[in-house]
Formats: structure tokens, C-alpha cells, sequence
């Protein structure tokens, strides 16, 4: 296991002086997320949250530590059988690798480095714990116990320096590998022209504590990607090729992007993971450029009628041609409520298109838009099970109360949001202990791109209640009742919680 460690130091350490992202234990990772089915990652997202991932990363060091044990083993009775088993966990971790979003073969270097290390250390641990073995059945039987123990403590003692090594190699790695915290300082340094961040609409603050705010923090915004370390990339490097089924094709830089026109607005993303009453949203204002301009201006040919968006990590989804070039805020986002967005957001620039799933629009990180037809593409959560075009599906929430609440009896004010991105939301209603449906007071935003606010009064009796809550969109369609899961495309359903009034 010191010898696994000390492989895993050196490879982690390579990878940070070459300034390559994924680390091979990190390659393993994303590459299980890939192969891993939609459904199993869903109940993931469900269960484990944000935490998915660190879990995931914890198992794989179990299962190293488990197969380097392993390997401890089998060198004390042959030679071959751990270089084979090392080299097997060495394949696999070239193998994820090699199948990452434009792989080059120096990205396997952390590899080799590591293997060598497991080698040469589980040699020299070996041969010293057989010498130990043999000077400790060599020493005087009728002696102290600490002569014949002596031996050990020589491999012991070397043992832990290798430990210790192994620690401060991963430690220097960590320093070495400045990228991440140099392009957050960048980050933090960088002014965007004609970049705002305006007070949220009046009338949309139905004043109800508890309810969630109109406007949600960076800091407090849901996150949701495969990406186990998330891109850094400095604005210099970054650049988008619009290419495929157009008459020109365009790559522009962060300096060309940001000398276009921007544009602004309150969008609400939700992730097609949130369950009914779920928290995967959240509401903010974005900057950024339209893309209808941008494919205007490349030309799309006829025929087209999708847009597969590809990540600086590899993450791919497919797009609805239609959906960025209507009269929607669809926009190459650089900034997220007046700053520059988040690294764990798609710093320097992602997509975001208001009315569609993330898992369908909302590339981090983006470097790639290929102008296609849904027929030739392949993206990464639709060929998992999730639907082709990821429209947002009309729901509602309650915040306040919350489940297991105890409140006092007689009036009350309860509340929540409701959203029908693109589309709007004109009514919503609740229900109290299944009773008829009554109108609440909704805040109203100007735009319908945004969640609403809603809130009402109810006089409560004493005793056990349970509220619903259900919209009513701008077209007139009212939020359906069947209950549906996640997948393929959204849930449905009514968000109900249970209380006492006292």
C-alpha cells in the first residue's frame, strides 16, 4: 500500500508539472461516470447530491488500496504476479486516459511515471522486508527480543520515510500545479465592459421570509457536471469553433467575443434531475452574446436542426437549432449576476438557453458547437436515456412550510416559486388538505424567462394539513397532477407538504 501511495504521489505530481487536468485516478473517475447507466447515476444524484463525485473518487482509492494490498502479497512469494497486477491497474488507468476528449500521448506520461514508482518501490520494500525476515531468523533465538526485532525496524523506519515522501511529492504537486488558483486570480482581476447587475425587478419580492430569493447567489447556485476537476482555463487560451453544417466557419476568441454586442438577462436554469419540490435551480442575471447573431452570421445550411455543443472536458450535449436562433435570450455566457462566472460555472464562457434542460443546452466550458442534424449526433446524457429535446417542464414549489413544520394555528402566509421558462406563468393555486383550489398573489417579474414568486394566506385549524401547489403557464396550459419520474425528460407532479397547526 506504501507503494501504491508512493506511485500515486509521483503520477498525481507528473500530471500537475505538464499541466495536464485529469490525473489518471481522475481519468478513472469521469471515465466510470461515462460508462456508468442514467438510471444508476441518477439514484446517485438523489441519494449522494453534490457528493457523487467525491464519493465516487473515495471508492477508487479504497479499491486501489484493496489491489495494492493485493500486490504486497503476492511479491513476497513471486515477482511476476504483482508486476502483472500492477500493470493491470495501470492499463486501466492509461485506458481512461486515452479515451478522454482529445487525448494526446503525453497525457499517459502520469501513468508510465506511476507504474515505474509502484515497481521500483514494491522492489525495494520487498527485498528489505526479506532481509529483515532473514537477519531476524539469523539473530541469536535466546536473545532479547529487541535484537531479532531490530532488522524490522530498519524496514519499518525506511517504510515510513517512503510514506512521508510520497506525501510531500503530492504536496509539491499540488503546489506546482498553480493553474487552477492563477486562473481564478485572473478571474478575480478581470473587468468586464457592459457587464451590469441590476436590483431584481420591483414587484417581485412577495416579502415572505423563508421563500426563496428572487435572485440566487453564485455561491449558492446548484452544480451540476461530470467533470471531477473542472477545467481551469485562462480567458487567452480560450477559444469556440462554430463549424459543421454552415457556409463559414468561425472560431472566435475571448477578446472577440467580448468586443460584441452583450446581452442581459434573468434566466432560470433547473437541472432535469430535480424532482418535484427539488432544489436543482435557480435564478440569476447572465451576460453574454446571442448566438442566433453568431450562426447568423456563420451561415447554417439547410437541413440542420441541431447544434452539438462539445465541453473543454469532453462533455458533449445536443441542442435544438431552433432554440438559438429564435427571439430567446440564447447566449455564450461570460458573466453571472454582474461577475465573471464561476470556475465551477463554465469559466470563461458557457452556454445557456432559456426554456431547455441544462443536460440539453447548458455547456460549461464550451469550445465547440457543430452545426448538425439530431440524426448524426450522439450526446452524452441522450444516448444514457434522457430525451432528445429537454424542454422545461412547468412546475411549482413550496418553501414555506417546509415538511414536519409546526406552525401556529390561525392565519399564516405560505409561499413559494413557480416557473414555465420561456413560456411564463400566469396563475398559481394551492390546495390545503385537499380542499378546492384558491388563487394566490404572484410577484410580478416582467419576464418570463424567470421564476415566480408566489405567496398566500390560509387560516389553519388545529391539527395535522398538508398543502399542494400547481401553475398555470401564459399559454394556459395548468400543471399537470401525474406524478413522473426525472427520466427521461423532467418530472411531474404536485409538490405537497405535511405540517401542524397548534
Amino acid at each position: 500500500m506504501i507503494a501504491g501511495a508512493a506511485g500515486l504521489a509521483t503520477s498525481y505530481f507528473t500530471a500537475m508539472v505538464m499541466t495536464i487536468r485529469e490525473s489518471p485516478v481522475v481519468a478513472v473517475a469521469e471515465l466510470v461516470i461515462r460508462l456508468t447507466p442514467g438510471q444508476v447515476v441518477e439514484r446517485a444524484i438523489q441519494v449522494l447530491g453534490t457528493n457523487d463525485k467525491p464519493f465516487l473518487v473515495a471508492v477508487i482509492f479504497v479499491v486501489l488500496g484493496l489491489l495494492f494490498a493485493w500486490a504486497g502479497r503476492l511479491a513476497r512469494r513471486s515477482w511476476w504476479q504483482p508486476l502483472l497486477l500492477l500493470a493491470v491497474v495501470a492499463a486501466l488507468g492509461g485506458v481512461a486516459i486515452a479515451v478522454q476528449y482529445e487525448a494526446r500521448a503525453t497525457d499517459l506520461l502520469p501513468v508510465f511515471v506511476g507504474f515505474v514508482t509502484w515497481v521500483v518501490c514494491l522492489a525495494i520494500l520487498t527485498d528489505s522486508l526479506r532481509n529483515a525476515d532473514r537477519r531476524a531468523e539469523a539473530a541469536p533465538q535466546a536473545g532479547p527480543d529487541d535484537v531479532r526485532r531490530a532488522p524490522r525496524r530498519g524496514f519499518l523506519l525506511g517504510a515510513g520515510l517512503m510514506a512521508v515522501a510520497s506525501v510531500g511529492v503530492a504536496v509539491l504537486g499540488r503546489v506546482v500545479g498553480r493553474g487552477r488558483r492563477q486562473v481564478e486570480e485572473t478571474r478575480r482581476l478581470l473587468r468586464l465592459p457592459g457587464v451590469s447587475l441590476p436590483d431584481p425587478p420591483a414587484g417581485v419580492s412577495v416579502g415572505l421570509e423563508g421563500i426563496s430569493p428572487w435572485r440566487t447567489p453564485n455561491e449558492k447556485f446548484y452544480l451540476i457536471h461530470t467533470a471531477i476537476i473542472p477545467p481551469a482555463i485562462e480567458p487567452t487560451d480560450w477559444s469556440l469553433r462554430i463549424h459543421g453544417l454552415v457556409e463559414r466557419e468561425l472560431v472566435l476568441t475571448y477578446d472577440d467575443l467580448m468586443a460584441r454586442e452583450l446581452t442581459e438577462g434573468w434566466v432560470t436554469l433547473n437541472c432535469v434531475s430535480n424532482p418535484v419540490g427539488g432544489e436543482l435551480i435557480g435564478n440569476a442575471w447572465w451576460s453574454g452574446v446571442r448566438i442566433a447573431d453568431l450562426l447568423r452570421e456563420a451561415g447554417v445550411k439547410e437541413g440542420a436542426d441541431a447544434v452539438l455543443q462539445t465541453s473543454d472536458d469532453g462533455w458533449n450535449c445536443g441542442t435544438p437549432l431552433s432554440a438559438l436562433t429564435d427571439d430567446r435570450n440564447a447566449m455564450l455566457t461570460v458573466a453571472m449576476n454582474g461577475q465573471p462566472l464561476p470556475i465551477e460555472h463554465g469559466f470563461p464562457v458557457r452556454t445557456l438557453v432559456p426554456g431547455l434542460y441544462g443536460y440539453v443546452s447548458a455547456c460549461k466550458w464550451v469550445v465547440d458547437m457543430e452545426v448538425s442534424r439530431f440524426e448524426d449526433i450522439s450526446a452524452y446524457w441522450t444516448q444514457r436515456g434522457w430525451g432528445e429535446q429537454g424542454p422545461v417542464k412547468m412546475s411549482s414549489r413550496i418553501d414555506v412550510p417546509q415538511n414536519g413544520d409546526e406552525l401556529d394555528a390561525g392565519s399564516q402566509r405560505v409561499g413559494g416559486v413557480a416557473w414555465a421558462q420561456h413560456t411564463g406563468i400566469r396563475a398559481v393555486e394551492v390546495s390545503l388538505d385537499g380542499g378546492a383550489w384558491q388563487s394566490v398573489e404572484i410577484g410580478d417579474a416582467g419576464t418570463i424567462d424567470s421564476w415566480a414568486q408566489w405567496t398566500a394566506t390560509l387560516t389553519l385549524d388545529e391539527g395535522d394539513h398538508f398543502l399542494r401547489v400547481r401553475a398555470t403557464d401564459n399559454d394556459g396550459q395548468v400543471q399537470t397532477g401525474a406524478e413522473a419520474d426525472v427520466l427521461p425528460d423532467g418530472a411531474t407532479g404536485w409538490h405537497e407538504v405535511s405540517f401542524t397547526a397548534s
